[in-house]
């Protein structure tokens, strides 16, 4: 019987064990799967230690796009920024291949965060993460990548299509929508604002933080080109939505802002866009959801979950005083 092609696979931890023990020279190693979403993961245990094994979606990315993500990272391991890091195998390479059901995967074999996800993080904790950006944007300062870059049309454009091709009928959310993308376009087209490596994807999932403080990123599946203020105002949008009390919230934002200034300078005009560029990452990533629905395709992502999304992204603009009228941005008044 022929075997059936299949949309995409995930990899028996079982024959990962092995694989893995030859490839990187392990002694007694284990392999468990940890998540399976845009790529798979998985927590490899040895005694030299433990790792984190990424399977790269067969369609997700290039052998380009990650060689640029590792070379990405190895540079901040040698900047000395606090990143899980790329390990090479026994021939010195880092980047491996192994053939799926539904063709060659990209394997890379990452250095373990140490520490917990903390999704209620202190005063102290956002200081040390804005800290940890700043350090990120500074080490990457003179540094070019054929990455994506992330513009309002990338961010937001691209979201509408992918929405649009999904969820035709829900007309008030596309509508609220290409009004942003409109208004994005015009935020984002200051040429005073700061532009450089982001990682695009920093919140509290995506770091580990250790009993002493230190905090680790990982994850750079996402990182490109763009407007640094698109990593400040996406891990505030996040803390937003996290934080129920609003006053706790605008705390923890101000000690995370001090820490990145502590690093890097922040412009009265890039701080004023934070808002504007946590909405652009926030609407960005409902259409990676939309895009992959065949992996996310349950009840979760329905018309339903649209409008609670993009509800949520309002709620945001409320709390910033801004009003999405026309494709302009316009002051609230108090």
């Amino acid at each position: 019987m022929d075997t059936f092609p299949v949309i995409t696979s995930v990899l028996s931890p079982e024959h990962l064990t092995s694989w893995v023990a030859a490839q990187y020279g392990f002694r007694n190693a284990t392999c468990r799967l940890l998540k399976t979403n845009m790529n798979d993961s998985y927590l490899i245990t040895a005694e030299e230690g433990r790792f984190v094994l990424r399977v790269y979606n067969q369609k997700h990315r290039t052998f380009k796009q990650v060689s640029e993500e590792v070379r990405l990272l190895l540079l901040l391991k040698e900047q000395g920024v606090a990143v899980s890091y790329p390990v090479a195998n026994r021939d010195g390479r880092f980047i491996l291949e192994v053939q799926a059901p539904e063709g060659v995967r990209l394997l890379v074999l990452f250095s373990f965060a140490e520490g917990d996800k903390i999704r209620y993080l202190s005063p102290e904790m956002s200081r040390s993460i804005g800290v940890l950006m700043g350090q990120l944007h500074a080490a990457t300062a003179a540094v070019k990548t054929t990455r994506i870059r992330y513009s309002a049309e990338v961010l937001a454009g691209w979201a509408y299509t992918q929405v649009r091709q999904h969820f035709g009928n829900c007309k008030a959310e596309l509508s609220f929508m290409k009004a942003c993308e409109a208004m994005l376009q015009k935020a984002f087209s200051n040429p005073a604002l700061r532009t450089g490596i982001v990682h695009l994807d920093i919140w509290y999932d995506n770091m580990s933080i250790h009993t002493d403080g230190t905090v680790t990123l990982f994850d750079f599946d996402n990182c490109g080109t763009g407007l640094l203020v698109l990593d400040l105002g996406y891990y505030c949008m996040q803390l937003y939505q996290i934080e129920s009390d609003k006053t706790i919230y605008e705390k923890k934002k101000q000690h995370f802002i001090e820490g990145y200034c502590s690093v890097m300078p922040v412009s009265d005009e890039e701080l004023k866009l934070i808002p504007l560029a946590g909405l652009a990452v926030w609407i960005y990533y409902l259409g990676v959801q939309t895009e992959r629905y065949d992996s996310f395709g349950n009840r979760f992502l329905s018309a339903n979950y649209i409008k609670m999304f993009l509800g949520r992204a309002q709620d945001w603009l409320v709390h910033n005083k801004v009003v999405v009228e026309s494709g302009t941005t316009v002051a609230s008044s108090e």
